[in-house]
């Protein structure tokens, strides 16, 4: 008796979840669908914002990036997909500085882990949303990311040499409040540490004279 009732039961259940599938099916059946029609729509297609495609390197208006060549990038890249070459210039004042002479990456390699663009102590990367990088061969995926020209070592010491414009005084002041409140907060942690560390060593040394066997005479 009860091997029929488990029988039934059982047949119940898989009634059941068929009728539950064919009802998932039939919405489908009569669900508008909504097909892309690319490439017609290529003009009129809309990509996510913070779809990753490619790395670049961030030109401002006068066409010149914020690199500085420092490596991190390249460093934090897990799959070696960044290489950079600079070289060192020489300026007036006698200090060097290392400047950008080539900036290539590997599209084909990256995981688009982002890694780059957050630790870039400048803010000089970024990624497009540009999907269409299909391409016959990997070596069209190596690309150059700095493909305008650099600055001639001319125009880096020319540039370094130039007077910096003065600052405006209502921010100078703003900087330097900041900068005394900041001192004063340092110095004002730092000294009650001390404090609670000389209140903390005279309890220990009133605990050791309260403790030892002179005390009790």
């Amino acid at each position: 008796m009860s091997s029929i009732k488990e029988y039934f039961s059982s047949v119940g259940k898989g009634i059941a979840s068929l009728a539950k599938g064919m009802a998932v099916t039939g919405k489908e059946f009569v669900t508008p669908k909504i097909t892309e029609q690319y490439p017609e729509n290529r003009q009129t297609l809309k990509i996510a914002d913070r779809f990753r495609a490619e790395l670049k390197l961030k030109y401002d208006d006068n066409g010149r990036h914020k690199c500085i060549a420092c490596g991190i990038c390249q460093m934090n890249c897990p799959n070696s997909s960044i290489s950079l070459k600079s070289k060192m210039v020489e300026l007036p004042d006698g200090k060097k500085k290392k400047v950008l002479e080539e900036y290539d990456y590997d599209l084909g390699s990256c995981t688009f882990c982002m890694l780059c663009v957050t630790s870039c102590p400048q803010n000089a990367l970024e990624f497009s949303n540009d999907f269409e990088q299909a391409v016959f061969t990997r070596d069209k995926l190596v690309k150059k990311l700095n493909y305008r020209p650099e600055p001639s070592v001319e125009e880096i010491i020319a540039a370094a040499a130039a007077p910096k414009p003065a600052m405006d005084p209502e921010q100078l002041a703003k900087i330097k409040a900041e900068a005394l409140a900041k001192a004063a907060k340092i110095k004002a942690e730092k000294e009650a540490a001390q404090k609670a560390a000389s209140m903390q060593q005279s309890d220990s040394k009133s605990d050791s004279v309260a403790d030892s066997p002179n005390s009790d005479k």
